[in-house]
């Protein structure tokens, strides 16, 4: 079981736990007929799920198939060693040395910081930016699934909204693709700016209040949230005013090597039978890339987490890191506050 999602080379991995006596592997369990497992807390008790449980230690960026061989070997382990009512804390400290065993102790890690943080006391929103092409969609899409987040909004829904409410008289700039939002200025751009960079920078602005209204409104519902797109843009939302409220943990996506990024296109093109042609972005690849750098530049400005895009599940594994560190880091930063708080008040 490898962060790739291949099986680990482990003798926990090749043989499954038995009910034998002594805590010897054996021969695998018979599973259509494993003892049911009770998680107890103070109050009352709950059945185990290996689902869950798969489903927690994806946020450590393993893949699903990985992720669920870890919860079998949990499941068998527990059944092997008669242990059929085990606390949340024992549970976790289970999967946590599992993890130790077949993966490492980046993962093992990497699921206690998440642990740590089970019942966050409001909600979270990610917010996956980046210029045409790098993948965002993909990546909020595995992200959401990683960390049980059912509600995704791209910011191209957000302005096909905001275009059935505003006239193309009203607001121009909505009408066109972020890379040809130029085209719909009415005042000519004094040089050295460029119209490209004005153009997208006018959709943004108009987009970010409807992203405004998304996070207001998971913020009222107490929802989680992703929100990816080409509008997330740095110093155009203001993280401050949604501080006290929510968790906002924003990331800008790359891709420095321009052949990986126009190749995104055409593989784009195959997976949407034509419905996104990759002549068209082929021709306005500049554009994208100038796009690109105007945005990585604002991230760097504002201190934004800019990960690079190359191969799937290690983007996926950075990116949730950068998450949970982000969620850790207010978390400890709300609790520091809070304590001198109570020290002044004494």
């Amino acid at each position: 079981m490898s962060p790739t999602g291949k099986a680990p080379k482990t003798k926990a991995s090749k043989k499954r736990p038995t009910a034998g006596a002594g805590g010897k592997l054996g021969t695998p369990l018979d599973r259509r007929h494993a003892p049911r497992i009770t998680i107890r807390d103070e109050k009352h008790g709950l059945p185990f799920s290996k689902g869950l449980l798969a489903r927690s230690i994806m946020t450590t960026g393993l893949s699903p198939m990985s992720s669920y061989e870890t919860a079998q070997l949990v499941q068998d382990t527990l059944v092997e060693e008669g242990k059929l009512s085990v606390t949340i804390q024992e549970l976790r400290q289970l999967t946590s040395h599992t993890l130790l065993t077949t993966v490492g102790e980046e993962f093992a890690a990497r699921y206690l910081k998440w642990q740590s943080l089970a019942k966050l006391d409001k909600p979270l929103v990610v917010l996956i930016g980046g210029t045409t092409g790098v993948g965002k969609s993909t990546i909020a899409t595995e992200v959401a699934h990683r960390l049980g987040i059912t509600r995704i909004v791209s910011t191209d829904s957000i302005r096909e909204v905001m275009r059935a409410v505003f006239s193309e008289d009203l607001m121009p700039a909505l009408y066109d693709s972020s890379f040809d939002a130029w085209k719909a200025l009415r005042v000519p751009v004094p040089p050295p700016a460029d119209p490209v960079a004005i153009g997208f920078r006018e959709q943004t602005a108009a987009v970010a209040v409807g992203v405004k209204a998304i996070i207001d409104r998971a913020i009222t519902e107490g929802v989680n949230l992703v929100v990816e797109g080409i509008h997330i843009v740095p110093g155009f939302l203001d993280f401050d005013r949604f501080r006290e409220r929510v968790f906002i943990a924003p990331l800008i996506i790359h891709v420095e090597d321009e052949d990986l990024h126009r190749s995104h296109f055409y593989i784009r093109e195959l997976q949407t039978d034509g419905k996104r042609p990759f002549e068209r972005y082929r021709a306005n690849f500049d554009n994208i890339r100038l796009i690109g750098d105007y945005i990585e530049w604002l991230a760097r400005e504002h201190h934004i987490p800019l990960l690079e895009s190359h191969e799937l599940d290690a983007t996926i594994t950075t990116v949730l890191e950068s998450i949970i560190n982000k969620v850790i880091a207010e978390v400890q930063a709300e609790t520091d506050k809070s304590s001198k708080g109570r020290r002044k008040g004494k």
